[in-house]
């Protein structure tokens, strides 16, 4: 069944989307008609006309979902399944002319010899303005003029129309037209055209690791296709085409023998180190020039005017024969489209670093399988289920070692016959440790679990100690100057900074993780608590005094239930902020959590589960802001009501 929703997740999701339409609408209609019944009995800023919006809820959620189907391409894959295929043929052509367009304005608003010619006469003039003087001497200098006006002179020949050969005039002409041919052939269309079975039995886009299937599975994508090859010839005949003149033959050889001749000079000369390199150096970047324009790159603008027209022919025929992919690509696949590199073609723009929706929710599902031996999982762990585990790994866990040790007595020790018989210290020590068997319990496990545990456990922490050291702060003088410092001090580090330190002191365990946590839970719980119980009215206090309360009847009964909204406020907050903090401490050398994939997948560049990642944290972090939300509710109903 699930291998059925895979490979139909573009059909999936056409209905998912058409869905999210109607629900986006009809929630707008239903909001509005709301609205109109109750605008005249509900007054601006009263909480309670803040509730019941369920209908914009829905309507926010559709338009965020909507929005990522689009930017993902989605719908694209969702109601024109074909068209990435399609237009990876026509990138396949796009490929395979690539270096003739590159060499031509149509592709870089200049010929490329032009180019060539402005950047290597640039060089010359430079070379000849920066001659150093005083380490050539005046015959070497108008030797080096002569022999850089001889280079530039290469360039003045190769330029000249009537100095091109008639072998390159020929080849040129013939690869024009077989330019044309190739337009011809797309103008003529994909009549007759069928895509092999191979073609057709290929995965469907996205359903595999290979993003685009690059066979043609349409006859437009044949007729693509079949041109791409023909035209990946061309361009390695077009590739090979170089102007050598029989005008620079001459020439050539005369520079070649000059730049030896000051090679020699300068090796057989009495040069001291600094002028012999400033020599060497000069010569290098003469004959750096000199090599480039040796190599027959520099053809005269008119002789590839014909391949020039030939090659927008061909861009036109191209536009044409895309019909209504062109429609497709500019409205429905956002972005640069598709481009083929090497032996795949790749979704660009938004969708590289997007996944579509289903495809996310097929790499969530493939996760969650909790069949590890079929792939489920992720590095051997799932991600959330269950198993038995020992009572005593909790114990082992909660209770620390040092209380055998204060145990009166000594650990036993082995007799003379090498027998050990454990005494009453011995067996407290290894219940400390998790060693007796205890039975099992079952429980939670996998990735999302261990990152529950670690944001849990610092949580209970940071409010069990956050909370109490806030309400003393908030009402001793002692202790809110005495902590104040301390608290203020580490508060504004960013917990990264922690991390090596924490690192080297905890190991590699959750203990330090969950101190990281904690860290950063209990700076907030204290300055919830401490802000709650300094906000608390001195007429609630004088009036408890005044009937005889203790200070400790005050702290528990006036000051603690009026400081609870900022404390509970305080733990909405520190829930989201160890979310956020949760990356960056299973940084810590972990093996396991949401925060541990996240970070391998990072370093591959998966982004489909960089999302189920993000999208994991965030489900489960609004799940405890909602448990928060309805804590609140039943605990101070009287918030806002006053």
């Amino acid at each position: 069944m699930f291998e059925w929703l895979s490979d139909n997740r573009a059909l999936i999701a056409a209905v998912i989307i058409f869905a999210l339409v109607v629900s986006f609408i009809a929630s707008i209609i239903l909001g509005r008609k709301q609205n109109a019944l109750t605008e005249n009995d509900e007054v601006f800023g009263d909480p309670e006309r803040t509730k019941g919006g369920w209908h914009w809820a829905v309507c926010g959620v559709s338009a965020l979902l909507l929005v990522w189907f689009y930017f993902s391409w989605g719908v694209g894959r969702a109601y024109y399944p074909l068209a990435a295929n399609e237009l990876c043929q026509v990138a396949k052509l796009e490929e395979a002319t690539s270096p003739i367009r590159a060499a031509l304005p149509i592709g870089s608003r200049y010929y490329k010899s032009t180019l060539l010619v402005s950047r290597n006469a640039d060089q010359l003039e430079d070379l000849r303005l920066t001659l150093p003087t005083d380490v050539f001497s005046s015959a070497e200098q108008e030797e080096l003029r002569s022999l850089i006006d001889q280079i530039s002179l290469l360039i003045v020949n190769s330029s000249n129309p009537q100095n091109l050969d008639p072998d390159s005039i020929a080849r040129l002409a013939a690869l024009s037209a077989d330019l044309d041919a190739l337009t011809a052939t797309l103008q003529a269309g994909p009549d007759g055209l069928q895509p092999t079975e191979e073609a057709l039995a290929q995965p469907k886009w996205g359903t595999t690791h290979v993003e685009i299937p690059v066979l043609p599975m349409t006859p437009k994508g044949v007729l693509f296709d079949k041109v791409a090859l023909e035209a990946q010839e061309v361009a390695g005949r077009f590739n090979k085409i170089r102007n050598h003149l029989p005008a620079n033959d001459a020439l050539i050889a005369d520079i070649k023998s000059r730049i030896e001749a000051f090679k020699a000079a300068s090796e057989a000369g009495t040069f001291d180190e600094s002028t012999a390199e400033d020599r060497d150096a000069y010569v290098k970047a003469v004959e750096r020039i000199f090599k480039r324009l040796d190599d027959g790159l520099i053809f005269p603008a008119a002789s590839l005017e014909n391949v020039n027209t030939a090659i927008a022919n061909l861009e036109d025929a191209k536009n044409d024969a895309r019909g209504g992919l062109n429609i497709v690509d500019a409205l429905f696949l956002p972005g640069d489209g598709v481009v083929k590199s090497r032996t795949q073609c790749t979704e660009q723009g938004s969708a590289r670093w997007l996944p579509k929706p289903t495809d996310v929710v097929a790499t969530f599902m493939k996760l969650a399988n909790p069949d590890l031996e079929n792939g489920g999982g992720y590095r051997g762990v799932t991600l959330l289920w269950w198993k038995w585990l020992p009572i005593a790994d909790v114990v082992g866990f909660l209770v620390p070692d040092w209380i055998a040790d204060i145990w009166p007595g000594e650990y036993a020790s082995h007799g003379p016959d090498g027998t050990i018989e454990p005494n009453f210290k011995d067996d407290l020590l290894a219940f400390a440790q998790g060693e007796v068997s205890l039975g099992y319990i079952p429980m939670f496990d996998g990735h999302i679990w261990d990152s529950m545990f670690r944001v849990l456990m610092a949580l209970a922490l940071g409010i069990l100690l956050g909370v109490p050291l806030g309400l003393l702060m908030g009402v001793s003088k002692f202790f809110k100057s005495f902590f104040d410092p301390m608290i203020e001090l580490y508060r504004p580090v960013p917990p990264l900074a922690w991390a090596p330190l924490i690192l080297t002191i905890f190991g590699i365990q959750d203990d330090g993780k969950i101190f990281l946590l904690f860290m950063v839970a209990f700076a907030i719980m204290v300055i919830s608590a401490r802000t709650g119980a300094v906000g608390t009215q001195l007429s609630k206090i004088r009036a408890a005094h005044s009937l005889g309360s203790t200070d400790a009847q005050i702290l528990r009964n006036v000051i603690l239930p009026n400081a609870l909204p900022e404390i509970l406020t305080g733990i909405r907050i520190a829930v989201g902020v160890c979310w956020g903090t949760l990356v960056a401490a299973e940084m810590l050398a972990g093996t396991t959590g949401v925060g541990f994939i996240e970070n391998i997948a990072r370093t591959v560049s998966d982004y489909e589960l960089i999302w189920v990642t993000i999208l994991i944290m965030g489900l489960l972090g609004l799940i405890l802001d909602l448990i928060m939300r309805w804590v609140i509710d039943k605990t101070i109903p009287w918030r806002g009501k006053g």
